[in-house]
Protein backbone atom coordinates (compact mmCIF):
# COMPACT_ATOMS: atom_id res chain seq x y z
CA UNK A 1 0.00 0.00 0.00
CA UNK A 2 1.84 3.54 -1.00
CA UNK A 3 -0.01 6.78 -1.81
CA UNK A 4 0.59 10.53 -0.77
CA UNK A 5 1.83 10.62 2.74
CA UNK A 6 2.14 6.91 3.11
CA UNK A 7 5.93 4.90 1.49
CA UNK A 8 6.13 1.80 1.02
CA UNK A 9 7.68 -0.70 3.77
CA UNK A 10 11.24 -0.44 4.10
CA UNK A 11 12.11 2.85 5.30
CA UNK A 12 14.16 4.09 7.74
CA UNK A 13 13.32 2.48 11.59
CA UNK A 14 14.27 0.17 14.10
CA UNK A 15 13.86 -3.30 12.48
CA UNK A 16 16.00 -1.77 9.36
CA UNK A 17 19.81 -3.04 9.85
CA UNK A 18 22.38 -0.23 9.32
CA UNK A 19 20.47 2.64 9.92
CA UNK A 20 22.33 5.75 10.67
CA UNK A 21 20.88 7.84 13.85
CA UNK A 22 18.65 7.04 16.45
CA UNK A 23 16.25 4.02 15.92
CA UNK A 24 12.69 5.27 14.64
CA UNK A 25 9.15 3.48 15.75
CA UNK A 26 7.70 1.79 12.62
CA UNK A 27 4.00 1.61 13.04
CA UNK A 28 2.05 -0.90 10.31
CA UNK A 29 -0.77 0.84 9.18
CA UNK A 30 -3.60 -0.07 6.98
CA UNK A 31 -6.38 -2.80 7.46
CA UNK A 32 -5.57 -6.22 8.13
CA UNK A 33 -3.86 -8.90 6.10
CA UNK A 34 -6.15 -11.41 4.03
CA UNK A 35 -5.71 -14.47 6.02
CA UNK A 36 -5.11 -16.31 2.85
CA UNK A 37 -2.52 -14.52 1.36
CA UNK A 38 -0.87 -14.17 4.84
CA UNK A 39 0.38 -10.78 3.27
CA UNK A 40 2.24 -8.37 6.19
CA UNK A 41 0.87 -5.06 7.00
CA UNK A 42 2.91 -2.36 5.11
CA UNK A 43 5.16 -0.63 8.07
CA UNK A 44 5.94 2.96 7.87
CA UNK A 45 7.60 5.50 9.93
CA UNK A 46 4.72 7.81 10.62
CA UNK A 47 6.55 10.75 11.83
CA UNK A 48 8.04 10.46 8.28
CA UNK A 49 5.68 9.76 6.27
CA UNK A 50 3.36 13.16 7.62
CA UNK A 51 6.39 15.32 7.30
CA UNK A 52 8.22 15.10 10.41
CA UNK A 53 8.05 17.35 13.64
CA UNK A 54 6.48 20.33 11.73
CA UNK A 55 3.50 18.23 10.80
CA UNK A 56 2.81 17.82 14.97
CA UNK A 57 4.13 21.43 15.14
CA UNK A 58 1.06 22.49 12.88
CA UNK A 59 -1.40 20.01 14.58
CA UNK A 60 -1.11 21.01 17.80
CA UNK A 61 -0.86 24.53 16.83
CA UNK A 62 -4.60 23.86 15.14
CA UNK A 63 -5.55 22.01 18.30
CA UNK A 64 -5.16 24.94 20.43
CA UNK A 65 -7.01 27.37 18.23
CA UNK A 66 -9.83 25.49 19.57
CA UNK A 67 -8.98 25.04 23.25
CA UNK A 68 -8.46 29.12 23.48
CA UNK A 69 -12.47 29.73 22.93
CA UNK A 70 -13.76 26.41 24.55
CA UNK A 71 -15.11 27.05 27.77
CA UNK A 72 -14.67 23.48 29.02
CA UNK A 73 -11.18 23.31 28.04
CA UNK A 74 -9.22 26.26 27.97
CA UNK A 75 -10.28 26.59 32.06
CA UNK A 76 -7.52 23.28 31.90
CA UNK A 77 -4.75 25.31 30.89
CA UNK A 78 -2.30 27.91 32.03
CA UNK A 79 -3.02 31.69 30.61
CA UNK A 80 0.23 31.28 28.08
CA UNK A 81 -0.24 28.24 26.29
CA UNK A 82 3.42 28.48 25.21
CA UNK A 83 4.48 25.38 27.39
CA UNK A 84 1.90 22.86 27.08
CA UNK A 85 1.69 23.39 22.85
CA UNK A 86 5.10 22.24 23.15
CA UNK A 87 5.25 19.59 25.19
CA UNK A 88 1.97 18.16 23.41
CA UNK A 89 3.97 18.82 19.77
CA UNK A 90 7.36 16.86 20.79
CA UNK A 91 5.37 14.17 23.04
CA UNK A 92 3.19 13.13 19.57
CA UNK A 93 6.27 13.82 16.95
CA UNK A 94 7.93 10.98 19.69
CA UNK A 95 4.93 8.71 20.00
CA UNK A 96 4.72 8.28 16.69
CA UNK A 97 8.30 7.65 15.61
CA UNK A 98 10.36 10.91 15.71
CA UNK A 99 13.14 12.03 18.25
CA UNK A 100 13.38 11.73 21.75
CA UNK A 101 13.06 15.19 22.70
CA UNK A 102 10.34 15.29 24.76
CA UNK A 103 11.49 12.04 27.12
CA UNK A 104 15.35 13.78 26.70
CA UNK A 105 13.57 17.28 28.47
CA UNK A 106 10.27 15.78 30.70
CA UNK A 107 11.11 11.85 31.11
CA UNK A 108 8.46 9.10 30.92
CA UNK A 109 5.30 10.43 29.36
CA UNK A 110 3.25 9.47 33.10
CA UNK A 111 0.19 10.91 31.00
CA UNK A 112 -2.15 9.70 33.60
CA UNK A 113 0.13 11.30 36.30
CA UNK A 114 0.43 14.40 34.54
CA UNK A 115 -3.58 15.20 34.19
CA UNK A 116 -4.20 13.82 37.48
CA UNK A 117 -4.94 17.39 39.17
CA UNK A 118 -7.32 17.96 36.09
CA UNK A 119 -11.25 16.76 36.61
CA UNK A 120 -11.97 15.24 33.48
CA UNK A 121 -14.99 13.49 32.59
CA UNK A 122 -16.73 12.61 29.24
CA UNK A 123 -17.65 16.13 28.61
CA UNK A 124 -13.53 17.49 28.98
CA UNK A 125 -13.06 14.17 26.88
CA UNK A 126 -15.02 14.80 24.41
CA UNK A 127 -14.40 18.63 23.70
CA UNK A 128 -10.34 17.36 23.67
CA UNK A 129 -11.39 14.93 20.85
CA UNK A 130 -13.24 17.16 19.03
CA UNK A 131 -10.57 19.47 18.83
CA UNK A 132 -8.10 17.20 18.16
CA UNK A 133 -9.62 15.41 15.51
CA UNK A 134 -10.68 18.76 13.49
CA UNK A 135 -6.85 19.80 13.69
CA UNK A 136 -5.93 16.47 12.35
CA UNK A 137 -8.93 16.51 9.49
CA UNK A 138 -7.80 20.10 8.39
CA UNK A 139 -3.90 18.64 7.85
CA UNK A 140 -5.17 15.32 6.02
CA UNK A 141 -7.22 17.55 3.29
CA UNK A 142 -4.72 19.84 2.96
CA UNK A 143 -1.63 17.55 3.20
CA UNK A 144 -3.47 14.90 1.23
CA UNK A 145 -2.68 12.27 4.25
CA UNK A 146 -3.12 8.84 3.88
CA UNK A 147 -6.57 7.27 5.05
CA UNK A 148 -5.00 4.83 6.94
CA UNK A 149 -2.68 7.47 8.93
CA UNK A 150 -5.45 9.26 9.69
CA UNK A 151 -7.66 6.30 10.94
CA UNK A 152 -4.57 5.30 12.87
CA UNK A 153 -3.72 8.54 14.71
CA UNK A 154 -8.26 8.78 15.36
CA UNK A 155 -7.74 5.45 17.29
CA UNK A 156 -4.67 6.48 19.42
CA UNK A 157 -6.25 9.81 20.31
CA UNK A 158 -9.46 7.89 21.14
CA UNK A 159 -7.40 6.07 23.37
CA UNK A 160 -5.33 8.17 24.78
CA UNK A 161 -8.60 10.36 25.68
CA UNK A 162 -10.62 7.54 27.05
CA UNK A 163 -7.09 6.67 29.59
CA UNK A 164 -7.14 10.36 30.91
CA UNK A 165 -10.71 10.27 32.28
CA UNK A 166 -10.81 10.60 35.66
CA UNK A 167 -14.37 11.53 37.16
CA UNK A 168 -17.62 9.47 36.41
Amino acid sequence: MTGPGLPGAGGPGESTPGTPGPARRLIPVGAQPSRAAREPLPVVNLFEAVGGQPFFDELVERFYRGVESDPVMRPMYPDDLTGPKRHLALFLGQYWGGPTAYSDERGHPRLRMRHAPFAIGETQRDAWLRHMAAALDSLVDERDIHPAIEARMLDYFGMAADGMINVR
